[in-house]
């Protein structure tokens, strides 16, 4: 949620901000923004001003009595017992506004970092890093959901009868090697810091609205019929969340955590969920990474996260590559955005596989997440990043670890996580 004082003070730079999203259509915000604050702004003055009098009438009442003037005290003290219902009436339609304006806030996008190149949309993102050299076997790669049926590591079929589409059984050596990516992952973290969490799966709508724009709130989230809960759509939701309204000690920032969950995600309008497979679906399994720091050290941490992301693919043996996110393909809530994208040898082409952003106070605004230090009182900034999605990861190790007689070969470190595996095996020759 935008700063509303940086609304009163440059409601040009805000309305420039939404012009270089192409969002054109949210400039009038801003505008409405300003005429509710005005009329807010208008109540919240005669709600001082009562009180004021209030005081001065009180004061004099004590002075007449002193007179031994009870008359005039009494006439004080007839007009003092009006006020209270005068401030209430205020404050209520004062709170009106707030909850109006509030709204409308939380549509206004945050304000881009300086960095960020204008685009559209995603294809005009700007590839910043690779990772790893990428590699076309002289033989022919087998799509990914082919190979797992082959080396009998999932059941669509019978998915699709319990579930429906986007939803998948994974087998044997296939299901302990998602098992490993997320263990792997885990220690990976731990190793460099991190506190390991496993957070709640469910969250009430306060939480869903102060993690994400109201459109990605009903593209992504499932709702708990008759209950004010919502599955996470990631555990970066329930981990931010457990800092809403609370006051930190700057001082002992940043909080570095990272959560295992699984993620349920609707994907609404989201092209290829009737594909067998894994690349979209609507169940599956996360290694996240969440950072809560001062201010001035939010942009370090985001080239920090983005760097571990890196680092683990590294050591996985997967060739990557980073792309800075252009302005029309941030979220409502990011200020920075980069999408990890692993080499797919079959398709000739990177595909997404995590992404990093920075949301600078967006997300602490919402949940009233602040920070104390040296007298200070202070807004926080929160930052999220992908460690690990299995089934996207998944995807990539089929197929850049396949073997020509369709055989996958176990990247070295996660065979500890498989008993010493070295090679999964087909089974369907």
């Amino acid at each position: 949620m935008i700063d509303i004082n940086l609304i009163r003070e440059s409601p040009e730079k805000v309305k420039e901000n939404i012009k270089k999203k192409f969002q054109e259509a949210k400039i009038s915000l801003v505008d409405d923004v300003l005429k509710l604050d005005k009329k807010w702004r208008k109540l919240k003055y005669d709600e001082d001003e009562l009180r004021s009098e209030r005081n001065k009438i009180s004061k004099k009442i004590s002075e007449e009595l002193k007179k031994g003037n009870k008359k005039e005290s009494e006439k004080l003290k007839s007009k003092a017992k009006k006020i209270p219902g005068e401030i209430d009436n205020l404050g209520a339609k004062r709170k009106k506004f707030e909850g109006e304006i509030k709204k409308i806030l939380m549509k206004i996008p945050n304000i881009i970092h300086e960095s960020v190149s204008l685009g559209k949309d995603e294809s005009e993102n700007v590839e910043v890093k690779k990772i790893g050299e990428p590699k076309i076997p002289g033989y022919e790669i087998i799509n990914h959901a082919e190979l797992a049926e082959k080396i009998n590591g999932v059941d669509f079929e019978n998915a699709r009868k319990v579930s429906g589409n986007g939803f998948y059984y994974l087998k044997g050596d296939l299901s302990k090697l998602h098992s490993a990516l997320i263990n792997f992952a885990r220690d990976y973290m731990v190793e460099k810091g991190f506190d390991f969490v496993i957070p709640p799966f469910m969250i009430r709508s306060e939480v869903v609205d102060g993690v994400m724009s109201f459109e990605e709130k009903d593209n992504m989230m499932y709702k708990i019929e008759g209950e004010d809960l919502y599955l996470i759509g990631t555990s970066e939701h329930s981990l931010i969340g457990m800092f809403m309204s609370k006051t930190l000690n700057g001082k002992n920032l940043p909080y570095k955590i990272t959560g295992a969950s699984p993620c349920f995600r609707k994907e609404v309008g989201a092209h290829g969920i009737e594909e067998k497979g894994f690349y979209r679906v609507h169940q599956f399994e996360k290694q996240e990474m969440i950072v809560i720091c001062n201010p001035e050290d939010s942009y370090k941490w985001y080239n920090e996260m983005l760097e571990l992301s890196l680092g683990i693919f590294k050591e996985i043996g997967i060739p990557v590559r980073v792309l800075e996110c252009c302005s029309g393909d941030l979220g409502d809530l990011k200020a920075k955005s980069a999408d990890v994208e692993a080499w797919s040898p079959r398709q000739k082409k990177y595909f997404e596989v995590g992404s990093c952003s920075n949301l600078t106070d967006a997300q602490a605004r919402r949940l009233d997440i602040r920070a104390e230090k040296n007298g200070k009182i202070y807004f926080v900034h929160t930052l999220n990043n992908t460690v690990i999605a299995s089934p996207r990861v998944l995807i990539a190790l089929l197929e850049n670890f396949q073997q020509k007689d369709g055989s996958v070969v176990i990247p070295k470190v996660l065979q500890t996580y498989m008993g010493g595996k070295k090679k999964i095996n087909s089974k369907k020759l």
